[in-house]
């Protein structure tokens, strides 16, 4: 990465909160603490906090939101920050809007940052739609010309012209976020800095803001900084991504991997299996669930132009085994179900004791990607009697193909060989 050519370089940062109460306590304390901040001096009060993870008590008074937050995002790049909730998204967005001031570390920007973090971000409830659009300019520093001459697409853009005079308290939610974008997006910030706000949106307006951030950075060479939970939509648009968890990056890199790594939850993905005593029921114990190509060793790489085999172990318990019944849902890495399949209706039918179903998916059906298996064993045809989420996880990957190599991966979300024939008229 070129230092000339670096917008934006995030070194050290770190956020701490003080749970409960604000401040530390007394005046004299609050006086010290700004005294040694005025000398450039470390806050005296710093201590050392709780990692942030939201689902557990709190052992101290106090929480590191961000910690040893390092990475630096190049002129015209579309850098995706994913991660759970609480994660630290919006701590590290606020901090390099400048809404907040890091703990430690610093941020070296190089021209205006424009943020929409929150619906109505930088709004005036009591201003309209356009009084705000001037408003928003006046903060970027712009000229009354320079907004002038962009007002028209603004508002063209927002779909929101009959409401334009209306003031922006009396908008609904969906209608500020089209606003703000459009303000955000043509006032020509260098960095646009884009929260999970986005989402409010309808998916005809989703689209549109996709589309025009994808003009900012390719066709106007300016900067985005891009958090959403839509997967999809961090495929589409970053070129690259850095995960968080806990408040600390744990993966950098490509969009399609650091979009496995966080799907998958930062583990390895395992194409087999065992599972222990939390798998068994009153009817049933599961045992074991593999996916692996016929003819091949379990341990190695599953590859797109050989048949991919899915076998399940589980001892039947009951004296009825022809009540159960087992069903797979397949998804793709965005949550996307690809398919279903079912040992119902078909020949391969429990039996009392130990069971080994065997299931085989057609070769250069299933695309190169990461995919994911949940179980159901359903009971007298209706009732789950056990569903297992994501049970088992499994990478494809992509093999010589002689036909259409030289275009990769091809759309869509499977590969059929369907059967072709010729026909005289």
């Amino acid at each position: 990465m070129k230092e000339n050519n670096i917008i934006l370089k995030v070194d050290n940062v770190s956020k701490q909160y003080r749970l409960g109460l604000i401040g530390t306590g007394t005046l004299s304390d609050d006086l010290k603490r700004f005294w040694y901040k005025v000398r450039g001096k470390d806050d005296p009060f710093l201590k050392v906090g709780n990692t942030n993870q939201r689902d557990k008590s709190a052992s101290s008074d106090y929480v590191w939101a961000l910690r040893d937050i390092n990475f630096a995002v190049n002129k015209g790049e579309v850098l995706g920050i994913i991660g759970k909730n609480g994660a630290g998204k919006s701590t590290l967005l606020k901090i390099l809007s400048r809404i907040t001031l890091p703990t430690q570390g610093e941020i070296k920007t190089k021209g205006r940052i424009a943020s929409l973090l929150e619906v109505g971000t930088g709004f005036h409830p009591e201003l309209t739609g356009l009084e705000n659009i001037y408003l928003n300019g006046a903060i970027l520093g712009m000229t009354k010309a320079e907004i002038q001459s962009k007002e028209e697409e603004i508002v063209e853009f927002s779909g929101c012209k009959m409401y334009i005079d209306t003031p922006v308290k009396r908008y609904s939610s969906g209608m500020r976020v089209r606003l703000a974008f459009a303000v955000a997006a043509f006032l020509e910030p260098d960095i646009l800095v884009i929260d999970e706000v986005l989402a409010v949106g309808d998916a005809e307006f989703q689209k549109k803001a996709i589309g025009k951030m994808q003009d900012i950075s390719k066709g106007e060479g300016r900067t985005v900084l891009f958090v959403s939970h839509n997967m999809a939509s961090v495929k589409t648009l970053c070129t690259r991504a850095i995960v968080l968890e806990h408040g600390k990056i744990v993966f950098s890199g490509g969009t399609d991997e650091a979009v496995s790594y966080y799907l998958k939850g930062g583990g390895d993905v395992e194409n087999s299996k065992n599972f222990d005593e939390d798998y068994e029921k009153d009817d049933f114990k599961l045992n074991h669930i593999s996916v692996y190509n016929l003819g091949s060793d379990i341990k190695d790489a599953i590859k797109e132009n050989k048949d991919i085999e899915v076998k399940t172990s589980l001892f039947v318990k009951t004296n009825t085994p022809e009540d159960l019944h087992i069903t797979y849902h397949l998804t793709n890495e965005l949550g996307d179900t690809m398919f279903s399949f079912s040992n119902y209706n078909s020949k391969a039918v429990l039996k009392h004791g130990n069971n080994v179903l065997k299931c085989v998916i057609p070769k250069m059906f299933l695309q190169s990607g990461q995919y994911f298996l949940s179980l159901l064993i359903v009971k007298n045809k209706k009732h789950a009697a056990f569903v297992g989420r994501d049970i088992l996880s499994f990478t494809v990957v992509d093999s010589s193909r002689e036909l259409g190599a030289y275009m990769g991966r091809e759309p869509g979300y499977i590969r059929p060989n369907f059967n072709w024939s010729t026909a005289d008229d």
